[in-house]
Protein backbone atom coordinates (compact mmCIF):
# COMPACT_ATOMS: atom_id res chain seq x y z
CA UNK A 1 0.00 0.00 0.00
CA UNK A 2 1.45 3.56 -1.18
CA UNK A 3 2.08 5.29 2.58
CA UNK A 4 3.77 8.26 0.83
CA UNK A 5 2.55 10.18 -2.45
CA UNK A 6 5.03 9.57 -5.46
CA UNK A 7 6.67 12.86 -5.86
CA UNK A 8 7.06 14.37 -9.33
CA UNK A 9 9.73 17.05 -9.94
CA UNK A 10 8.89 19.14 -12.87
CA UNK A 11 6.03 20.74 -14.28
CA UNK A 12 7.07 20.63 -18.17
CA UNK A 13 4.87 17.98 -21.05
CA UNK A 14 7.28 14.92 -18.90
CA UNK A 15 6.12 16.05 -15.37
CA UNK A 16 2.56 16.02 -16.13
CA UNK A 17 2.17 13.85 -18.68
CA UNK A 18 3.79 11.80 -15.58
CA UNK A 19 1.22 12.71 -13.00
CA UNK A 20 -1.35 12.14 -15.08
CA UNK A 21 -0.42 8.32 -15.52
CA UNK A 22 0.38 7.79 -11.65
CA UNK A 23 -3.46 9.44 -10.43
CA UNK A 24 -5.04 7.91 -13.14
CA UNK A 25 -3.64 4.40 -11.94
CA UNK A 26 -5.18 5.65 -8.64
CA UNK A 27 -1.60 6.71 -7.23
CA UNK A 28 -1.63 9.77 -4.99
CA UNK A 29 0.74 12.13 -6.38
CA UNK A 30 2.67 15.64 -5.54
CA UNK A 31 3.78 17.42 -8.58
CA UNK A 32 6.86 20.29 -7.54
CA UNK A 33 7.95 23.07 -10.10
CA UNK A 34 10.63 26.03 -9.12
CA UNK A 35 8.55 28.67 -11.27
CA UNK A 36 5.03 29.88 -9.97
CA UNK A 37 3.25 28.38 -12.44
CA UNK A 38 3.53 25.16 -14.86
CA UNK A 39 4.19 24.94 -18.30
CA UNK A 40 6.29 27.97 -18.74
CA UNK A 41 8.85 26.89 -21.24
CA UNK A 42 5.69 24.57 -23.10
CA UNK A 43 3.37 27.64 -23.47
CA UNK A 44 6.51 29.39 -25.03
CA UNK A 45 6.84 26.88 -27.83
CA UNK A 46 3.31 27.71 -28.37
CA UNK A 47 3.36 31.04 -29.21
CA UNK A 48 3.74 30.59 -33.05
CA UNK A 49 1.06 27.68 -32.92
CA UNK A 50 1.94 24.82 -30.75
CA UNK A 51 3.97 22.17 -32.99
CA UNK A 52 2.26 19.05 -31.04
CA UNK A 53 3.70 15.93 -33.18
CA UNK A 54 4.03 14.78 -36.76
CA UNK A 55 1.89 13.20 -38.89
CA UNK A 56 4.51 10.97 -40.70
CA UNK A 57 4.43 7.13 -40.75
CA UNK A 58 6.06 6.13 -37.34
CA UNK A 59 8.73 4.22 -39.34
CA UNK A 60 9.88 7.53 -40.39
CA UNK A 61 9.12 9.25 -37.04
CA UNK A 62 11.19 6.86 -35.03
CA UNK A 63 14.04 7.36 -37.71
CA UNK A 64 14.40 11.32 -36.78
CA UNK A 65 15.52 10.22 -33.09
CA UNK A 66 18.81 8.81 -35.26
CA UNK A 67 20.57 6.30 -32.98
CA UNK A 68 19.02 7.29 -29.74
CA UNK A 69 15.87 5.35 -31.71
CA UNK A 70 16.41 2.35 -29.68
CA UNK A 71 15.77 3.80 -26.89
CA UNK A 72 12.99 5.91 -27.71
CA UNK A 73 11.01 3.60 -30.01
CA UNK A 74 8.97 1.32 -26.73
CA UNK A 75 7.84 4.92 -25.54
CA UNK A 76 6.33 5.47 -28.71
CA UNK A 77 5.11 2.49 -29.06
CA UNK A 78 2.98 2.73 -26.22
CA UNK A 79 2.22 6.33 -26.87
CA UNK A 80 2.82 7.77 -30.13
CA UNK A 81 2.14 10.77 -32.69
CA UNK A 82 -1.77 9.33 -32.36
CA UNK A 83 -1.99 8.87 -29.29
CA UNK A 84 -0.93 12.15 -27.85
CA UNK A 85 -3.36 13.31 -31.00
CA UNK A 86 -6.38 11.20 -29.25
CA UNK A 87 -5.47 12.10 -26.14
CA UNK A 88 -5.89 16.12 -27.05
CA UNK A 89 -8.86 15.05 -28.21
CA UNK A 90 -10.25 14.26 -24.82
CA UNK A 91 -9.00 17.63 -23.63
CA UNK A 92 -11.21 18.82 -25.92
CA UNK A 93 -8.48 20.05 -28.28
CA UNK A 94 -8.97 18.78 -31.86
CA UNK A 95 -5.75 18.90 -33.80
CA UNK A 96 -4.93 19.07 -37.61
CA UNK A 97 -2.12 18.31 -39.84
CA UNK A 98 -0.52 20.85 -41.44
CA UNK A 99 0.78 21.15 -45.32
CA UNK A 100 4.33 20.13 -43.71
CA UNK A 101 3.05 17.81 -41.85
CA UNK A 102 3.19 19.13 -38.73
CA UNK A 103 0.37 18.65 -36.17
CA UNK A 104 -1.48 21.32 -34.42
CA UNK A 105 -4.13 22.06 -32.04
CA UNK A 106 -7.07 23.87 -34.30
CA UNK A 107 -7.10 26.77 -32.13
CA UNK A 108 -2.96 26.93 -32.81
CA UNK A 109 -2.95 27.70 -29.38
CA UNK A 110 -0.94 26.24 -26.10
CA UNK A 111 -2.50 27.84 -23.14
CA UNK A 112 -6.34 26.43 -23.61
CA UNK A 113 -4.65 22.82 -23.83
CA UNK A 114 -2.52 23.41 -20.80
CA UNK A 115 -5.75 24.68 -18.98
CA UNK A 116 -7.98 21.93 -19.64
CA UNK A 117 -4.65 19.38 -18.90
CA UNK A 118 -4.56 21.34 -15.46
CA UNK A 119 -7.94 21.26 -14.81
CA UNK A 120 -7.94 17.16 -15.53
CA UNK A 121 -5.02 16.86 -12.94
CA UNK A 122 -6.65 18.82 -10.29
CA UNK A 123 -9.96 16.89 -10.84
CA UNK A 124 -7.81 13.64 -10.35
CA UNK A 125 -6.67 14.70 -6.77
CA UNK A 126 -2.73 15.90 -8.30
CA UNK A 127 -1.62 18.25 -5.81
CA UNK A 128 0.68 21.16 -7.52
CA UNK A 129 3.23 22.88 -5.78
CA UNK A 130 4.60 25.98 -7.15
CA UNK A 131 7.73 27.81 -6.45
CA UNK A 132 9.11 24.35 -5.08
CA UNK A 133 12.51 24.50 -6.54
CA UNK A 134 14.58 21.19 -6.08
CA UNK A 135 17.48 21.48 -4.21
CA UNK A 136 18.23 17.69 -3.24
CA UNK A 137 18.05 14.71 -0.74
CA UNK A 138 18.66 14.79 3.05
CA UNK A 139 20.67 12.46 5.21
CA UNK A 140 17.47 10.21 5.29
CA UNK A 141 16.68 10.32 2.34
CA UNK A 142 13.79 13.16 2.34
CA UNK A 143 13.08 15.48 -0.90
CA UNK A 144 14.45 19.47 -0.05
CA UNK A 145 12.52 22.07 -1.92
CA UNK A 146 13.93 25.39 -1.42
CA UNK A 147 10.32 27.59 -1.06
CA UNK A 148 9.36 31.25 -0.25
CA UNK A 149 8.46 30.19 3.00
CA UNK A 150 12.29 28.69 3.73
CA UNK A 151 13.34 25.20 3.16
CA UNK A 152 10.89 22.19 3.42
CA UNK A 153 11.70 18.52 3.07
CA UNK A 154 8.99 15.59 1.68
CA UNK A 155 8.87 11.74 1.60
CA UNK A 156 7.94 10.18 -1.04
CA UNK A 157 7.49 6.79 -2.02
CA UNK A 158 8.94 7.55 -5.64
CA UNK A 159 10.13 10.14 -7.70
CA UNK A 160 10.14 11.25 -11.02
CA UNK A 161 12.61 13.66 -11.97
CA UNK A 162 11.25 16.03 -15.30
CA UNK A 163 13.56 18.74 -14.84
CA UNK A 164 14.06 20.09 -18.31
CA UNK A 165 17.60 20.11 -19.83
CA UNK A 166 19.61 23.40 -19.87
CA UNK A 167 17.91 25.69 -22.06
CA UNK A 168 16.24 28.71 -22.00
CA UNK A 169 16.87 28.63 -17.50
CA UNK A 170 14.60 31.73 -17.38
CA UNK A 171 11.36 29.44 -17.38
CA UNK A 172 13.00 26.52 -15.12
CA UNK A 173 15.49 24.38 -17.22
CA UNK A 174 18.62 25.16 -16.16
CA UNK A 175 20.78 22.28 -16.02
CA UNK A 176 21.11 22.64 -12.23
CA UNK A 177 20.02 18.83 -11.63
CA UNK A 178 23.48 17.55 -13.40
CA UNK A 179 25.75 17.34 -10.98
CA UNK A 180 23.34 16.88 -8.27
CA UNK A 181 22.45 13.78 -9.97
CA UNK A 182 26.76 12.83 -11.13
CA UNK A 183 27.23 12.89 -6.95
CA UNK A 184 24.90 10.19 -6.69
CA UNK A 185 26.78 7.92 -9.27
CA UNK A 186 24.50 8.69 -12.00
CA UNK A 187 26.27 8.89 -15.21
CA UNK A 188 25.48 12.00 -16.56
CA UNK A 189 26.84 13.01 -20.48
CA UNK A 190 27.95 17.00 -20.81
CA UNK A 191 24.56 19.21 -21.72
CA UNK A 192 25.14 20.56 -24.99
CA UNK A 193 22.98 23.10 -26.92
CA UNK A 194 20.51 21.26 -29.80
CA UNK A 195 17.97 22.94 -32.30
CA UNK A 196 20.27 26.02 -32.05
CA UNK A 197 21.56 28.59 -34.02
CA UNK A 198 25.29 28.24 -35.63
CA UNK A 199 27.92 31.14 -35.83
CA UNK A 200 29.46 32.57 -39.27
CA UNK A 201 31.84 34.88 -39.83
CA UNK A 202 29.64 37.30 -41.74
CA UNK A 203 31.13 40.83 -43.58
CA UNK A 204 29.48 43.98 -42.09
CA UNK A 205 27.71 44.22 -45.80
CA UNK A 206 26.38 41.08 -45.24
CA UNK A 207 25.14 41.30 -42.20
CA UNK A 208 23.50 44.73 -42.83
CA UNK A 209 21.94 43.66 -45.78
CA UNK A 210 20.63 40.07 -44.93
CA UNK A 211 20.41 39.47 -41.15
CA UNK A 212 16.69 38.89 -40.62
CA UNK A 213 16.26 37.31 -44.12
CA UNK A 214 14.93 33.83 -44.99
CA UNK A 215 16.40 30.99 -47.70
CA UNK A 216 13.44 29.45 -48.86
CA UNK A 217 13.15 26.47 -50.33
CA UNK A 218 16.93 24.74 -49.76
CA UNK A 219 18.35 21.94 -48.86
CA UNK A 220 21.37 20.46 -47.20
CA UNK A 221 23.84 18.45 -45.97
CA UNK A 222 27.02 18.77 -43.21
CA UNK A 223 30.26 17.75 -44.90
CA UNK A 224 34.16 17.67 -43.27
CA UNK A 225 35.63 20.58 -45.56
CA UNK A 226 35.04 23.37 -47.77
CA UNK A 227 36.46 21.69 -50.72
CA UNK A 228 34.34 21.36 -54.17
CA UNK A 229 33.82 17.97 -54.03
CA UNK A 230 33.70 16.90 -50.08
CA UNK A 231 30.13 15.42 -49.31
CA UNK A 232 28.87 15.66 -53.10
CA UNK A 233 26.75 12.78 -52.93
CA UNK A 234 25.41 13.33 -49.52
CA UNK A 235 21.83 13.19 -48.66
CA UNK A 236 20.24 16.22 -48.36
CA UNK A 237 17.91 17.50 -46.35
CA UNK A 238 15.14 20.17 -47.04
CA UNK A 239 13.91 22.71 -45.42
CA UNK A 240 14.39 26.58 -44.58
CA UNK A 241 17.14 28.72 -42.83
CA UNK A 242 16.90 32.09 -41.49
CA UNK A 243 19.97 33.97 -42.23
CA UNK A 244 21.41 35.82 -38.43
CA UNK A 245 23.65 38.54 -37.96
CA UNK A 246 26.30 35.93 -36.74
CA UNK A 247 25.27 32.94 -38.70
CA UNK A 248 22.06 30.46 -39.31
CA UNK A 249 19.52 29.22 -37.59
CA UNK A 250 15.88 27.89 -38.29
CA UNK A 251 14.13 24.28 -38.95
CA UNK A 252 16.69 23.13 -41.54
CA UNK A 253 19.75 24.05 -39.47
CA UNK A 254 18.29 22.39 -36.29
CA UNK A 255 17.64 18.95 -38.27
CA UNK A 256 21.20 19.17 -39.23
CA UNK A 257 22.39 20.56 -35.57
CA UNK A 258 23.55 17.21 -34.11
CA UNK A 259 26.24 16.38 -37.23
CA UNK A 260 27.27 20.05 -37.09
CA UNK A 261 28.13 19.97 -33.49
CA UNK A 262 29.72 16.75 -34.04
CA UNK A 263 31.87 17.96 -37.18
CA UNK A 264 33.06 21.27 -34.51
CA UNK A 265 33.94 18.87 -31.60
CA UNK A 266 36.05 17.28 -34.21
CA UNK A 267 37.59 20.27 -36.24
CA UNK A 268 37.03 23.11 -34.88
CA UNK A 269 34.80 23.99 -37.48
CA UNK A 270 31.35 22.60 -39.63
CA UNK A 271 30.73 23.18 -43.17
CA UNK A 272 26.77 23.70 -43.99
CA UNK A 273 26.71 22.74 -47.71
CA UNK A 274 23.77 24.35 -49.35
CA UNK A 275 21.55 23.85 -52.50
CA UNK A 276 19.90 26.87 -53.57
CA UNK A 277 17.85 25.17 -56.13
CA UNK A 278 17.03 21.85 -55.18
CA UNK A 279 14.04 21.51 -57.74
CA UNK A 280 16.28 21.93 -60.52
CA UNK A 281 19.78 18.85 -61.16
CA UNK A 282 23.07 20.07 -61.68
CA UNK A 283 23.40 20.09 -65.65
CA UNK A 284 20.17 22.47 -66.06
CA UNK A 285 21.69 24.91 -63.16
CA UNK A 286 25.01 24.34 -65.37
CA UNK A 287 23.47 25.27 -68.47
CA UNK A 288 21.32 28.20 -67.25
CA UNK A 289 24.45 29.57 -65.51
CA UNK A 290 26.46 29.68 -68.67
CA UNK A 291 23.65 30.54 -71.04
CA UNK A 292 25.00 34.11 -73.39
CA UNK A 293 23.91 37.01 -70.73
CA UNK A 294 25.09 39.46 -73.39
CA UNK A 295 24.93 42.89 -71.79
CA UNK A 296 22.99 41.80 -68.90
CA UNK A 297 24.69 42.10 -65.27
CA UNK A 298 25.59 38.45 -63.67
CA UNK A 299 22.88 39.46 -60.89
CA UNK A 300 19.94 40.16 -63.92
CA UNK A 301 21.14 36.71 -65.74
CA UNK A 302 20.82 34.60 -62.28
CA UNK A 303 17.11 36.16 -61.30
CA UNK A 304 16.13 35.83 -65.20
CA UNK A 305 17.63 32.67 -65.84
CA UNK A 306 17.63 30.94 -62.72
CA UNK A 307 14.84 32.95 -60.52
CA UNK A 308 18.07 33.20 -57.75
CA UNK A 309 18.03 36.56 -55.85
CA UNK A 310 18.06 38.42 -53.01
CA UNK A 311 19.14 36.76 -50.13
CA UNK A 312 20.67 33.52 -52.22
CA UNK A 313 22.93 35.66 -54.60
CA UNK A 314 23.85 37.18 -51.21
CA UNK A 315 25.29 34.33 -49.81
CA UNK A 316 26.50 32.99 -52.92
CA UNK A 317 28.41 36.45 -53.41
CA UNK A 318 29.72 36.13 -49.29
CA UNK A 319 30.92 32.37 -49.46
CA UNK A 320 32.59 32.52 -52.96
CA UNK A 321 35.50 34.75 -53.53
CA UNK A 322 35.42 37.11 -56.62
CA UNK A 323 36.94 35.22 -59.08
CA UNK A 324 34.86 32.04 -58.15
CA UNK A 325 31.30 34.05 -58.78
CA UNK A 326 32.70 35.31 -61.83
CA UNK A 327 33.39 31.88 -63.08
CA UNK A 328 29.90 30.10 -64.42
CA UNK A 329 31.65 26.39 -63.75
CA UNK A 330 32.21 27.13 -60.30
CA UNK A 331 29.28 29.39 -59.48
CA UNK A 332 27.05 26.76 -60.89
CA UNK A 333 28.59 24.09 -58.66
CA UNK A 334 28.02 26.49 -55.47
CA UNK A 335 24.61 27.28 -56.31
CA UNK A 336 24.04 23.76 -55.85
CA UNK A 337 26.51 22.78 -53.23
CA UNK A 338 27.15 26.18 -51.38
CA UNK A 339 29.70 25.61 -48.73
CA UNK A 340 29.10 27.41 -45.59
CA UNK A 341 31.32 27.42 -43.05
CA UNK A 342 30.56 27.76 -39.49
CA UNK A 343 32.55 28.41 -36.48
CA UNK A 344 30.90 27.67 -33.43
CA UNK A 345 26.87 27.11 -31.88
CA UNK A 346 24.71 29.60 -30.01
CA UNK A 347 24.82 29.33 -26.05
CA UNK A 348 23.02 27.14 -24.45
CA UNK A 349 20.50 29.00 -23.21
CA UNK A 350 19.51 30.80 -26.16
CA UNK A 351 18.70 26.93 -27.46
CA UNK A 352 15.59 25.63 -28.34
CA UNK A 353 16.22 22.40 -26.21
CA UNK A 354 19.52 19.94 -24.82
CA UNK A 355 21.47 17.15 -25.41
CA UNK A 356 23.18 15.05 -23.29
CA UNK A 357 21.68 14.36 -19.45
CA UNK A 358 21.29 10.98 -18.02
CA UNK A 359 22.33 8.07 -20.27
CA UNK A 360 20.64 4.72 -21.01
CA UNK A 361 23.31 2.76 -18.93
CA UNK A 362 22.66 4.65 -15.77
CA UNK A 363 18.93 3.21 -16.10
CA UNK A 364 17.09 0.51 -16.24
CA UNK A 365 14.04 -0.66 -18.79
CA UNK A 366 11.72 1.11 -16.49
CA UNK A 367 13.70 4.69 -16.26
CA UNK A 368 15.16 4.12 -13.18
CA UNK A 369 17.90 5.25 -12.07
CA UNK A 370 20.19 2.15 -10.95
CA UNK A 371 22.12 4.28 -8.73
CA UNK A 372 19.02 5.69 -6.93
CA UNK A 373 16.21 2.86 -6.79
CA UNK A 374 12.93 4.85 -6.59
CA UNK A 375 13.89 7.28 -8.85
CA UNK A 376 12.90 7.74 -11.97
CA UNK A 377 13.64 10.33 -14.71
CA UNK A 378 11.92 11.68 -17.96
CA UNK A 379 11.93 14.83 -20.93
CA UNK A 380 15.03 15.89 -21.47
CA UNK A 381 16.92 15.39 -18.90
CA UNK A 382 17.97 11.92 -20.48
CA UNK A 383 20.45 11.60 -23.07
CA UNK A 384 18.70 11.54 -26.15
CA UNK A 385 18.18 14.23 -29.04
CA UNK A 386 15.54 15.46 -31.47
CA UNK A 387 14.93 17.87 -33.46
CA UNK A 388 11.97 20.36 -33.70
CA UNK A 389 8.88 19.79 -35.74
CA UNK A 390 7.26 17.57 -33.12
CA UNK A 391 9.56 14.81 -32.26
CA UNK A 392 11.12 16.71 -29.37
CA UNK A 393 7.46 17.38 -28.00
CA UNK A 394 6.20 13.81 -28.41
CA UNK A 395 9.22 12.04 -26.83
CA UNK A 396 8.90 14.14 -23.51
CA UNK A 397 5.36 13.02 -23.28
CA UNK A 398 5.56 9.68 -24.21
CA UNK A 399 8.62 9.29 -21.80
CA UNK A 400 6.91 11.01 -18.88
CA UNK A 401 3.92 8.17 -19.47
CA UNK A 402 6.82 5.76 -19.69
CA UNK A 403 8.50 6.80 -16.50
CA UNK A 404 5.25 6.77 -14.20
CA UNK A 405 4.39 3.60 -15.85
CA UNK A 406 7.99 2.35 -14.24
CA UNK A 407 7.53 3.34 -11.09
CA UNK A 408 4.00 2.02 -10.89
CA UNK A 409 5.51 -1.44 -11.81
CA UNK A 410 8.59 -0.39 -9.22
CA UNK A 411 6.07 -0.04 -6.52
CA UNK A 412 4.12 -3.34 -6.97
Amino acid sequence: MQSNPIAVIGGGPAGLMAAETLATAGARVDLYDAMPSVGRKFLLAGRGGLNLTHGEPLPAFLSRYREHAPWVAPWLADFGPQALRDWAQGLGVDTFVGTSGRVFPAAMKAAPLLRAWLHRLRGQGVRIHARHRWTGWDESGRLRFSTPAGETRVKADAVILALGGGSWSRLGSDGAWAPMLAEKGVDVAPLRPANCGFRADWSAHFQERYAGEPLKSVAACVRETTSADAGANAPLRRGEIMLTRDGLEGGLVYALSPDLRQALDRTGEAVLAIDLLPDRDAAWVAGQVMYPRGAKSLSSHLRSRLNLHGAKTGLLRECLGRDDYADPVRLAAAIKRLPVRLTGMRPMDEAISTAGGVRPQAMDERLMLLALPGVFCAGEMLDWDAPTGGYLLTACFAGGRAAAKGALAWMN
